[in-house]
């Protein structure tokens, strides 16, 4: 089941982000930069102003949360991005990114165009994308709370690009 997050589900999504963070991340960023992002972006502030301005969905397995994802709402210029898409490692490849990612984008059909971005050593991350539709624009170098890192811009596009 996908449902709409509410004030309620904060905890949830904070424990599968931190899981989810520590099984694909490790050995990618430090758990030094992890923690200090997971606890900046994924505070109790943080969170209810999520909620508010942006869409945050979860996926439940017999009543229990096992992942989410966040989308913006589409701007002006008809574009979106998907901010985040978690899973506990238990519950990866069962079908909730996909169930995640569908529900996502049935709130974004007046928009143009949705992005992603993925550190590009994350293959996991990159694989599902990749087989769901999105398309690599550009790899680029970014300092991430003081951490280079190699970032993968990838994008879907909601209705079909006019040549």
């Amino acid at each position: 089941m996908i449902r709409a997050g509410t004030i309620d589900d904060i905890a949830s999504v904070q424990e599968i982000a931190h899981v989810s963070w520590v099984d694909t991340y490790e050995g990618i960023i430090p758990p030094t930069v992890q923690k200090q992002f997971l606890d900046k972006s994924y505070s109790t502030p943080m969170m209810e102003m999520r909620l508010k301005k942006t869409i945050v969905l979860l996926a439940f397995h017999d009543a229990e949360p096992v992942g989410f994802a966040n989308f913006t709402r589409v701007d002006e210029d008809g574009d979106a991005e998907l901010i985040a898409l978690y899973l506990k490692p238990e519950f990866q490849r069962n079908g909730y990114g996909k169930q995640l990612l569908s529900s996502g984008l049935s709130h974004l059909k007046e928009g143009s165009q949705l992005f992603v971005y993925v550190e590009s050593k994350n293959e996991k991350g990159r694989k599902f994308y990749e087989r769901n539709g999105f398309e690599l624009v550009e790899e680029f170098e970014e300092v991430f709370e003081g951490y280079p890192l190699q970032t993968a811009k990838y994008i879907y596009y909601l209705k079909t690009p006019v040549l």
